[in-house]
């Protein structure tokens, strides 16, 4: 620490510390604008001045470092010099502000003239700029530059924090102004709405509309983002029982950053399509499979096929059917559906209800649609599932891998971390068959022929062995099979994998040679990676990258899965998968399983249970198989959108005897359910949730359920109450930290040292954590691996290719995926009024090429079809989309993706072939209406 003297008395500043935040700490008060926690300090607005003894000019406290030996005063000159900038700053504010707060209309300018006693004086008034005119086209935020001052902090928010380059500076003097891009309407701009700016602005320049005017509410509660994997920290404003904005928190994962969904994707809780009471199906009303593709149902009225209930008789139905059934045709006649977006104690309390109540491991939730795959080759190969490092760890890395992700639209802040790194100087290489924005900061981006990723990454792995690029001490302290993965690549040379994956052989070896020869690696991967027949082979090219580099283990090295949903990892974690108890300890293991046996007193199958896509098989079983499954419990799951083929998974949805599905929307999946019980959504409940870095992080209750809607918690445990399970969770929000203890001895050897108090202080605490002072581990592997001997397990991969080919009757390649503003199947971002006003329709992406050679213009009608089904909807130019490919979202109701898609499985992962099947493109075609999601 620094020692200088402040207003005479002797301080001390940390290393490299201004002398703004030294003077915070020290509890002495400078006005500040243009600074905030979190941004580059600039110095530009001045009103932070103070006075250095020996030196001639005020100087800017927020970008002095405060060093050994100075003599700072907050002095009379100082104090005059900051009052008069504040003075003239608010002289150009208009008369009516949009910011309001205690101290006056202008947020952090009120607030500073307040505390400084600065009034404007009558004649500066009269010099007042002209005022520009607001700027209201973009569906979620205001800009009035009119209460602008300047400071810049959005510029440096928009450019340097999340690295989106939209928001600029342009002209000079007194013409300066805030411009996005080539001084566009900020709707028209290429903002990606992720609301930095507006989080960043001390005025109200910028400003979320749905906060315009004052910003007194009811209550901010703590929470975390109920969308993406990353696992954002933030706080929702709430007035009158309504979220009426959202904050970005400083949590670990995130350091206040949101993205447009965490931002203003909230108000879908307020959607008045909020299921509000319990539905039984009306007598005679047949389940139609077929209507789910003509019907706009989200429009529709239920009561014309449901019935209210109470929730005593829908409980009684619900569970005295599953009983019935379990009773008459065994236990594997039911199975259950958990979810992803819930909280780790529901996913726990699912699984056990699963295992115990109905008494078998059919139990799986949407891993088995995303990431199987890729935990099952890194339990093969490193016995564990989770990351090695987090996100953010790209910061120590000097070469970042990205392949079969797009994370500016799937992972945006974690997108920004590695933004930030490529500013900084690592290489960013991006592998993917499609073009994506991360693509404009990579030092290579390989576009690889889709379906060829084992060619590709077998090339390079050929190049590191044939070029003696290997760490020798690593493969020979810490790796097993190396001689056979180095037989298998032998023949895997660039020259003769060009042809195969696309990729010039120069690149190849380019491209292997700078990954091994860096001092710190990082790969992170997606969908693209492991929705394939021959994903677990692909996860296990990467393992062997990252292992025979010596490039795991360390800081910005290892092996990062990009987990899809916000509780995916969690979900996994809590033993929400049909082959694994709690902590993936394996159902057919005898210890494992005598110990859940012994610890929920009850007798166990010792088989693993059947995945999603197998399930869907077992329901249209004969009925002779002694396995059919004839009824189902499915929580905040939506098959009936995110299965593959699903005109088969609908069908079989529709043919069970008993479904009883629990959502906070009349979902597809609900519209073919016997009875349907209104749930909370993620702001309507306290609990935990695991993201994609392996962070614990504790969410807090924000509003109340509309209507007549309970806890998933307190239904979970009604439930099992009717199935004569004899549990007693007892407590605030039924019992939430009773269960967290019970998960955490069922999974002490990951969350031992997390308490429920330890959350409720800290937020977050990242696992393995064993005991209560444990910080917890970032980074996994650094001594041995969690596999029974300590190494990594190295296995070959050939070439695999994907089960259906294009040819002359469907020559497209079909890709799948999300984009920025709409989440899975669209079921609550379609009911976000921001986001739906961004994204309103379907849409098929194409590249020029393609479009010329079919006759198409961007905009037109197009008919895609497949073996398995085909969806109308409009031709959008994309030229990252490569030449001879489709790329559809499939969170779109009316032109549903997965109606399309394949659902062969990969025989480790069990996860079906969502990213790779053959498809034909039609000029033309009828299209749906659209969701009628709108409010």
């Amino acid at each position: 620490m620094n020692e200088f003297q402040l207003n005479g008395q002797t301080v001390h500043a940390y290393e490299g510390e201004s002398i703004l935040q030294a003077a915070q700490r020290h509890g002495v008060d400078i006005p500040h604008l243009c600074y905030t926690d979190g941004l580059r300090a600039d110095g530009n607005c001045r009103a932070c001045v103070v006075e250095i003894k020996g030196e001639r000019t005020l100087a800017p406290s927020c970008c002095r470092t405060a060093t050994a030996g100075l003599e700072v005063l907050v002095s009379e000159r100082a104090v005059k010099s900051q009052k008069m900038v504040l003075e003239m700053l608010l002289s150009d504010m208009p008369d009516a502000g949009y910011k309001w707060n205690d101290e006056g209309q202008h947020g952090e300018l009120s607030d500073w003239t307040s505390r400084m006693g600065v009034t404007v004086r009558p004649a500066l008034r009269t010099l007042r700029r002209e005022q520009p005119v607001c700027d209201v086209s973009h569906p979620a935020m205001a800009v009035n530059l009119d209460a602008c001052i300047q400071c810049n902090r959005c510029v440096r928010a928009c450019r340097e924090e999340q690295v989106n380059d939209v928001i600029g500076f342009a002209h000079r003097g007194a013409h300066s102004q805030i411009v996005f891009d080539l001084n566009d309407p900020m709707g028209l701009s290429s903002c990606v709405a992720c609301g930095e700016c507006v989080q960043a602005c001390p005025t109200g320049a910028l400003m979320p509309k749905t906060q315009l005017g004052s910003q007194v509410v009811d209550k901010k509660v703590d929470s975390v983002c109920p969308f993406c994997g990353v696992g954002c920290l933030l706080t929702y404003n709430v007035k009158d029982n309504r979220i009426v904005s959202v904050e970005g928190r400083d949590g670990p994962a995130n350091h206040n950053r949101l993205c447009v969904k965490g931002r203003f994707g909230f108000d879908y809780i307020h959607n008045p399509q909020r299921l509000t009471v319990p539905l039984i199906r009306k007598a005679g009303v047949p389940k139609n499979p077929e209507a789910l593709n003509e019907l706009n149902m989200h429009a529709a009225d239920w009561s014309q096929v449901f019935r209210e209930a109470t929730w005593e008789e829908a409980l009684d139905l619900a569970a005295t059917q599953l009983k019935h059934l379990r009773d008459t045709h065994g236990k594997k006649a039911l199975a259950g559906f958990g979810s992803a977006k819930g909280s780790n104690e529901e996913a726990y309390l699912f699984q056990k209800l699963v295992r115990t109540g109905f008494g078998s491991n059919n139990v799986d939730h949407c891993t088995r649609l995303c990431h199987a795959s890729s935990v099952a080759g890194l339990l093969e190969g490193v016995g564990s599932g989770s990351v090695t490092n987090q996100v953010n760890d790209v910061e120590h890395s000097d070469f970042i891998f990205v392949i079969g992700s797009n994370p500016t639209s799937n992972h945006p802040v974690a997108a920004t971390w590695m933004k930030n790194a490529a500013k900084r100087g690592a290489k960013i290489v991006v592998a993917d068959p499609r073009g994506t924005d991360l693509g404009k900061y990579a030092w290579r981006a390989l576009h690889f022929k889709a379906d060829t990723d084992v060619a590709m990454l077998n090339a390079m792995l050929h190049v590191i062995i044939e070029e003696g690029l290997v760490d020798e001490a690593f493969i020979h302290d810490r790796a097993n099979n190396y001689e056979a993965l180095k037989a298998n690549v032998k023949n895997f040379s660039p020259e003769a994998m060009a042809p195969v994956c696309g990729i010039a052989a120069h690149t190849l070896r380019e491209v292997a040679r700078a990954y091994a020869m860096a001092k710190g690696a990082m790969i992170l991967w997606g969908m693209g990676v492991s929705q394939h027949v021959h994903g677990t082979d692909n996860v296990r090219c990467l393992i062997a990258l990252s292992s025979i580099t010596g490039q795991v283990g360390k800081p910005g090295s290892g092996l990062h899965p990009l987990r899809g949903q916000n509780n995916v990892q969690g979900a996994s974690d809590a033993g929400l998968i049909p082959m694994m108890f709690p902590n993936y300890q394996r159902v057919i293991h005898a210890d494992a399983h005598a110990w859940f046996e012994n610890f929920w007193k009850t007798p166990l199958d010792d088989k693993p249970g059947y995945t999603v896509v197998e399930i869907m098989g077992k329901i249209l079983a004969d009925e002779t198989d002694p396995h059919k499954i004839r009824g189902m419990y499915i929580m905040g799951e939506n098959p009936a959108m995110s299965d593959p083929n699903l005109n088969h998974a609908r069908h079989a949805l529709a043919s069970l005897d008993h479904l009883v599905v629990q959502d906070i929307f009349m979902t597809e999946t609900a519209w073919l359910a016997d009875v349907v019980l209104p749930a909370t959504a993620w702001p309507e409940k306290t609990g935990t949730v695991s993201n994609t870095d392996r962070m614990v992080q504790l969410g807090l209750q924000a509003i109340d359920p509309p209507g007549d809607a309970r806890a998933d918690l307190w239904i979970i445990q009604e439930i099992a109450k009717r199935m004569d399970l004899t549990w007693d969770y007892q407590g605030e929000h039924h019992g939430v930290a009773e269960v967290f203890d019970e998960m955490r001895q069922a999974m002490h050897a990951a969350i031992g040292g997390i308490t429920w108090s330890r959350l409720q202080r800290e937020s977050s605490v990242t696992y393995p954590c064993l005991t209560e002072d444990d910080p917890g581990e970032p980074t996994v592997f650094k001594h041995h691996f969690a596999t029974d001997d300590g190494r990594v397990h190295l296995v070959p991969a050939g070439l695999v290719s994907a089960n259906e080919q294009p040819d002359a009757q469907y020559p497209f390649v079909l890709i799948t995926g999300r984009q920025l503003e709409h989440w899975h199947t669209g079921s609550m971002t379609r009911r976000a009024t921001v986001l739906d006003a961004i994204e309103p329709i379907a849409t098929a992406s194409m590249c020029r090429a393609d479009l010329q050679a079919l006759d198409l213009q961007a905009g037109d009608v197009i008919t895609v079809a497949s073996r398995r089904g085909q969806v109308t909807l409009r031709v959008r130019l994309d030229e990252g989309t490569p030449q001879g490919a489709v790329f559809i979202p499939f969170a779109y109701q009316e032109a549903a993706a997965n109606l399309m898609t394949n659902p062969a499985l990969d025989p480790f992962g069990k996860i079906p072939e969502l990213k790779y099947c053959a498809v034909s493109v039609a000029k033309g075609g009828t299209l749906a209406h659209p969701a009628g999601f709108k409010t």
